[in-house]
């Protein structure tokens, strides 16, 4: 039943366009209560009305006009509320921190060409890297969500590569673990006033996945073995993989990249909502 009291948090947010050429909002609440989920549209009238920082993920809102459908699943909204804005993500000078701690990680590269690359890479895309997120929604979905994903990545490695005594070149998987996620800086772009993240349609145009983009730029620069830990870091080829990881014989380290980006993605800080 509907109630105006309930305490929902945002989940995700988009915006499309209907058969007749008007707007339409999708949105998506989580109740804080008992976890389930409600799906909502929002007609462009309503949109028009709402500012749209009020659909920033993590935001905790209540609803005050809706029509529910039989099951209170599906809702039309014309009125929402805020109870509690959620951060846009992490504060600018954490951002330039965990900047500097991934220079300090390509530094220990050892492999001169290969250093000097992700430099070039990182001077020539450092507005873009400081403010991108790893996800629009399964993980690390906020302002600098990518620089935190990417040092939990390396600091996994680190602690995988110390505990198990993996024979693997560190050249190889700190690029890998700075690079293979690298393609979302323009896979997704992020509304820096509304904290709103949605995919960049140019992107999908010439890209199939920010995998594909990891994969390609190494292989033109001869970086092969990084190349292939990206191609298989998504672990099977409907999850976006170009390496199945089912596939025979495959190099022990071609597995690592996926269970350290698995690790980050399952158990590091999912949400805009749990920052502190």
């Amino acid at each position: 039943m509907f109630d105006n009291e309930t305490i929902y948090e945002v989940v995700i947010f988009s915006i499309g366009d209907t058969k007749s050429g008007t707007k339409m909002g999708k949105l998506q609440l989580k109740n804080t209560q008992n976890e389930t989920l409600l799906n909502c549209i929002l007609w462009e009238e309503t949109l028009n009305r709402i500012d749209s920082k009020l659909f920033r993920t993590g935001n905790l809102v209540k609803i005050v006009s809706a029509t529910y459908n039989e099951k209170f699943n599906n809702c039309l909204v014309s009125a929402l509320e805020l109870v509690k804005e959620a951060k846009l993500g992490i504060d600018e000078s954490e951002r330039n921190s965990l900047y500097s701690e991934i220079l300090e990680y390509v530094n220990k590269i050892s492999d001169e060409k290969l250093k000097n690359f992700i430099i070039d890479y990182f001077k020539e895309h450092e507005k873009e890297i400081k403010i991108a997120p790893a996800a629009k929604l399964m993980h690390h979905n906020y302002m600098g969500g990518l620089l935190v994903h990417i040092v939990e990545c390396l600091k996994f490695a680190d602690a995988n590569m110390e505990l198990f005594k993996i024979k693997i070149d560190k050249n190889k998987i700190y690029a890998a673990c700075i690079l293979h996620d690298i393609g979302k800086i323009f896979e997704y772009k992020i509304d820096t006033e509304t904290g709103i993240i949605d995919y960049d349609e140019n992107f999908r145009h010439d890209w199939v996945t920010h995998s594909q983009y990891g994969f390609s730029i190494c292989m033109a620069q001869g970086f092969k073995d990084v190349a292939r830990m990206i191609a298989a870091h998504h672990a099977r080829s409907d999850w976006g993989a170009i390496i199945d990881l089912d596939q025979k014989d495959l190099e022990s380290w071609v597995y690592l990249m996926h269970h350290i980006d698995d690790l980050s993605a399952k158990y590091g800080r999912i949400s805009v909502s749990l920052l502190s």
